[in-house]
C-alpha cells in the first residue's frame, strides 16, 4: 500500500469524543501518488488517551461499494438517516427469529462479518451462519447506543456502538 503513495483525504465525517476516547468515522479519498488512481472508502478510527498521547484503538477502512464498481456508474436509491438505521432493525429482528439462516440472509454475498464474540472473520455465508449458530444460543437483542449513517447510491453504513443484552 505504502508503495502506492497514497495522500488522503477525508470528504465526510463525524467526530464524537468523551472522557479518554474519541472516534471519527466517515469517508476519505486516497490519491495514490504512484498512479493517479483514487480509491474511496469508508473508515472509522477510535482513539484512546493513552501515556499521555491520544493512540489509536481501533481502525477500520474498507473500499466503497462503488469504488469497486471500476467507472461503472453506481445504481439504487440513496437511502435517509431513518431508512438506513431501520436496516439495523431488521438485522435485530433477524436474531430474535434465533434462526442463524435467518441472520445470515440480511448479509450480502460477498460480506465480511468481524464478530462481536470470536476472533475469527467471517468471509462467506457458510461461515456467517456458523458463527450465529452459537450467538444465537445467548438470545441477543442489540440496541443501537451511538452511531452515524451515510448512504449513497445502492450502498448505506451504520457505524458505531451498539448493546446486547443477552436473553
Amino acid at each position: 500500500f505504502l508503495e502506492k503513495k497514497p495522500q488522503g483525504v477525508i470528504k465526510q465525517g463525524m467526530v464524537r469524543s468523551g472522557e479518554g476516547w474519541a472516534k471519527d468515522a466517515g469517508v476519505y479519498e486516497f490519491t495514490m501518488g504512484a498512479t493517479g488512481d483514487k480509491v474511496l472508502a469508508r473508515y472509522s478510527f477510535v482513539y484512546v488517551y493513552e501515556d499521555g498521547q491520544w493512540k489509536i484503538a481501533h481502525h477500520h477502512s474498507s473500499v466503497m461499494p462503488e469504488g469497486l464498481l471500476a467507472g461503472k456508474k453506481p445504481e439504487g436509491d440513496v437511502l435517509s438517516s431513518e431508512e438506513v438505521r431501520s436496516l439495523f432493525d431488521l438485522w435485530n429482528n433477524a436474531l430474535a427469529t434465533e434462526n442463524p439462516e435467518a441472520v445470515a440472509a440480511r448479509y450480502s454475498k460477498d460480506a465480511i462479518l468481524l464478530p462481536t464474540v470470536s476472533d475469527e472473520p467471517r468471509t462467506s455465508k457458510e461461515g456467517i451462519t456458523d458463527y450465529f449458530v452459537n450467538f444465537l444460543k445467548n438470545k441477543p437483542q442489540g440496541v443501537i447506543t451511538d452511531g452515524v449513517t451515510l448512504s449513497g447510491p445502492g450502498w448505506a453504513e451504520d457505524a458505531g456502538v451498539y448493546e446486547f443484552t443477552m436473553g
